[in-house]
């Protein structure tokens, strides 16, 4: 046990877990129970050595980080392309500053995406072909629908109001024909 402490800040999150870079979450799981097991800081409680008693818990720590890392797709995912980089060394570990990345490239990736909703998607989808068709009144229906299932999509709320916009300037281009 002393030598694997030693070793703990050389070894990835796979190494540690004894895993396979391409395991399965099944896999994960299981040698995580698996390691939980073995170093759990309640197994050494009779240990004198304070030392030791460190050891276990730093070790127990960073099995259970693997775990949360490695249990995570998107986490997984970063941590891997991490790893097989350059500063291979320096990101062992998964830190608060590779979460906030992680996060940051999850809300970017949701960002392009048009909608997290299906209905949504839909709706909005058919707003744009009523635009290109030239009918703001149908494309401003199915925008607002689309925000029912999504209300806080700036997307769909930008293309309302460009929707509402043209309806307004064909109304009004429509009332002056009438009025000459």
């Amino acid at each position: 046990m002393e030598s694997r402490c030693a070793k703990l800040d050389q070894l990835d999150y796979f190494e540690l877990l004894g895993l396979e870079r391409t395991a399965a979450p099944g896999e994960i799981k299981k040698a995580f129970y698996k390691e939980s097991r073995v170093y759990h800081p309640d197994r050494f409680f009779q240990l004198e050595s304070k030392a030791l008693k460190d050891q276990v818990n730093e070790l127990y720590k960073r099995v259970t980080e693997a775990y949360y890392v490695l249990r995570d797709d998107t986490k997984r995912k970063k941590y891997l392309t991490d790893i097989a980089g350059p500063d291979r060394a320096q990101k062992l570990r998964f830190t608060d500053a590779s979460e906030s990345e992680t996060k940051a490239a999850a809300k970017k990736e949701q960002e392009e995406q048009i909608g997290t909703h299906p209905k949504g998607r839909q709706f909005y989808a058919q707003a744009q072909k009523d635009l290109e068709s030239g009918n703001p009144s149908a494309a401003e229906r199915n925008l607002k629908m689309a925000l029912t299932y999504e209300p806080s999509n700036a997307r769909y709320k930008e293309a309302l109001a460009e929707a509402q916009k043209q309806t307004a300037d064909k109304s009004k281009g429509d009332s002056s024909f009438k009025i000459r």
